[in-house]
């Protein structure tokens, strides 16, 4: 058994590099700090001076905007980069004194997640430069099917093939699906016609939805474990578990250990709590345990392929300095995306969540945990800091890991146990033990309360990604996965856990901040929706509700509105960004505040006071032809009747109507410009954003146009804020 610990010079194993902006980010927080009091001070005063209704929604979203942008900054005050040496790693630590490593895959349902994308996505990781023969990869299948199962079957006889292939021509990308695409992928025609062979097997088990005998090679072993699943739902089933690489027995064609693969469907019965990944995610923890009790554990999402094969060398430079490894939790990767078009339309990259803000934390306690290409120190997951060797497996945490062959009726048995519904029952899984549970975003969650527990974390962003996968290319399922992060977040900051005063008193303040950032971002809904009605409506009744330009109160708000824009940009330039894609990144903020942030609010508050809403939905890696073209020409998708759209279209439509009427009405009076020019600026600035939109409603005639009833409820609604605004403004 090798230990966690080694005994190399962290000095030379990575280097760390502070934000030479770092003083004057700070010196720029004080500053607009001061701007953000002078403003609420004009508020009180303005009101005081003349009490009325119409001052204090914008009072609200100031305040709103102040909390969130306050609860940010410690985001800049001490960014950091780091750069790391595997090649010295290696120096320093013999190939056969690196720990195990047990590799986690969730999947939950075969159809938005085809199964040929997660076994790619097993393949990648397999072919990792390691040693074969300290390398598990699990897989978690929580939709029970046992077309993935086949897909594993099949990739296992695959992997004899292609891991030697990956070594003998130095490949980078060791996904298959990729390779395969690729103009270079093209030339090896026997592999591409053995991967082909296998995707045509599964994708037709896939669209029948079982697995015939004509699918199958028909061996004893094959036979008996599909036998299994007659009578099986994903809902209620006993847990499965299936050996199907052992690295001491299995070897490729070059007679070379092949990595252990091994296959994981959980005990599901609709009576009991499942925990949706988390819960996954520690019936991984403890079926490993019993298996292989590798001491580092890499967690990926099904779709997230290993873009490197040296990553898990890159995770242990820091994960074997002495310096820190002691209080080390876990190593973070980016998060990095394939396929997105050019100007990224739907901010998928997310650069400030996974990139700027990352490295702003890292500076404290070090990144949040983003669910997928982490890292972990298995210890750290077993709640406490003892040493990295402690066994996992039972309730009193003190049976050793089995030895000797992974499919001994022991050792299966034992694991069988740790997988059934009812193991957790009376024990601290979830709560300080594992994932943690009581939120749908498990990860935020867990590396929160690991922090807050004094555990350390790095953010690992080398100049090759080290994992990339497939963000959502279509609105309707980028905005729906920012709802659901959203109401997950809401769990935590509503719970005993508020980052605001248990991160703050058992992490430090600057890290309590960064998390009650993220913690509270539902509430952006508040600030952006009422600015995206009222100061429009009132625009059309010509009520004033920001200061002249003539007045020296104007420039403070052009001082705030500038000042934060730019240096948002200036963020993002120095990322690696472009103009372009600034411009659809803050285009899609303002249009995740009107919809995601605001119906997952709506939606948390409604689970809050127990009325039943859906919980949770997978978002589907699958896309249409059609879908994926228009997405790779730069056209926004609304081709479906979401609700999400007609609060867009309904904001579209107001913000156009009150901008039109505002420039007619100044071109005829000449003060207008001077009373109104903020308010005209916030209209047209909105109206920009949403050109999309109008081609969407009026112009386009493609499949991603908008439907003709949300269309129409969208002008009947504008109609219906204008009649309010009517009440509101003059009578």
């Amino acid at each position: 058994m090798t230990t966690l610990f080694t005994k190399p010079k962290p000095s030379t194993l990575h280097t760390l590099t502070v934000d030479p902006l770092a003083p004057y980010n700070r010196v720029y927080s004080l500053l607009y700090s001061l701007g953000i009091l002078a403003l609420l001070y004009h508020h009180c005063t303005t009101f005081l001076a003349s009490p009325s209704f119409l001052p204090l929604p914008l009072l609200l979203a100031d305040l709103v905007l102040a909390f969130m942008w306050g609860l940010g900054q410690p985001f800049r005050w001490r960014s950091v980069r780091r750069r790391e040496f595997p090649d010295s790693l290696i120096d320093m630590v013999a190939r056969k004194n690196l720990p195990a490593l047990d590799v986690f895959i969730c999947t939950a349902d075969p159809h938005k997640e085809p199964p040929m994308s997660v076994v790619s996505t097993a393949l990648s990781v397999m072919a990792f430069d390691y040693p074969t023969d300290r390398l598990s990869v699990y897989v978690s299948d929580d939709g029970g099917s046992e077309v993935t199962l086949f897909a594993f079957v099949e990739a296992a006889m695959f992997a004899r093939y292609w891991l030697p292939f990956c070594r003998e021509n130095g490949l980078k990308e060791r996904s298959p699906e990729v390779y395969f695409s690729s103009s270079i992928g093209g030339n090896s025609d026997k592999m591409k016609l053995m991967y082909r062979a296998m995707k045509e097997k599964v994708e037709g088990a896939l669209q029948r939805g079982y697995v015939t005998g004509n699918d199958l090679i028909a061996t004893p072993k094959e036979t008996e474990i599909f036998k299994k699943w007659k009578g099986f739902t994903c809902h209620d089933h006993p847990s499965i578990i299936q050996v199907l690489l052992e690295s001491s027995k299995d070897t490729d064609i070059t007679g070379n250990a092949l990595p252990n693969l091994i296959y994981v469907s959980r005990e599901k019965n609709i009576n009991s709590p499942h925990h949706f990944k988390a819960g996954a995610l520690n019936t991984l923890i403890r079926v490993s345990s019993v298996m292989t009790n590798a001491p580092v554990v890499l967690t990926l999402d099904c779709d997230m392929y290993s873009n490197d094969p040296q990553s898990p060398l890159r995770a242990l430079c820091y994960l074997l300095d002495p310096a820190m490894a002691s209080n080390l939790a876990y190593v973070q990767f980016p998060q990095h995306f394939q396929g997105l078009n050019k100007n990224d339309i739907y901010g998928g990259e997310l650069k400030r969540q996974f990139r700027i803000n990352s490295r702003g934390l890292d500076g404290f306690s070090g990144p949040d945990n983003m669910g997928s290409n982490c890292f972990f120190n298995r210890q750290a997951l077993r709640g406490s800091h003892s040493s990295p060797l402690a066994p996992l497996g039972s309730h009193d945490e003190s049976e050793p890991r089995a030895c000797g062959s992974l499919r001994l009726d022991s050792v299966l048995k034992r694991a069988h146990e740790v997988a059934s519904c009812n193991y957790e029952v009376g024990t601290k899984w979830g709560s300080t033990i594992g994932f943690r549970y009581g939120s749908l975003v498990e990860d935020f969650h867990t590396g929160y309360r690991l922090h807050c527990e004094g555990w350390k974390s790095i953010f690992c962003d080398p100049e090759r990604p080290a994992f990339v996968g497939e963000a959502p290319k279509n609105l309707d399922d980028a905005l729906g996965q920012i709802k659901r992060w959203c109401i997950g977040n809401l769990e935590v900051a509503i719970s005993k856990h508020n980052p605001l005063t248990f991160g703050i008193r058992n992490a430090s303040l600057p890290v309590g901040l960064c998390y009650a950032h993220y913690a509270y971002w539902g509430l952006w809904c508040i600030p952006l929706t009422i600015y995206a009605f009222l100061p429009p409506l009132a625009l059309i009744y010509r009520k004033r509700l920001f200061p002249e330009v003539s007045d020296p109160w104007f420039y403070l708000y052009a001082y705030l509105f500038l000042a934060a824009y730019l240096t948002d940009l200036m963020d993002f330039l120095r990322s690696k960004g472009t103009i372009h894609r600034w411009w659809n990144d803050q285009r899609i903020w303002m249009a995740r505040g009107l919809t995601s942030c605001l119906f997952g609010t709506i939606q948390f508050a409604l689970n809050h006071v127990g009325i039943s809403t859906p919980r949770f939905n997978v978002t589907s890696k699958v896309m249409e032809e059609e879908q994926s073209e228009r997405y790779d020409k730069g056209m926004l998708d609304f081709g479906v009747a979401s609700p999400f759209f007609m609060i867009l279209g309904t904001s579209a439509v107001v913000n156009l109507s009150s901008f039109v009427m505002g420039i007619a009405r100044a071109m005829r009076i000449e003060e207008v410009f001077n009373e109104m020019l903020v308010q005209l600026f916030l209209s047209g600035f909105v109206a920009a954003n949403c050109l999309p939109i109008y081609e969407a409603m009026f112009l386009r005639k493609d499949g991603g146009k908008m439907p003709g009833n949300i269309t129409l409820i969208s002008i009947l609604a504008a109609g219906f804020l204008h009649l309010i605004g009517c009440f509101m403004f003059i009578i």
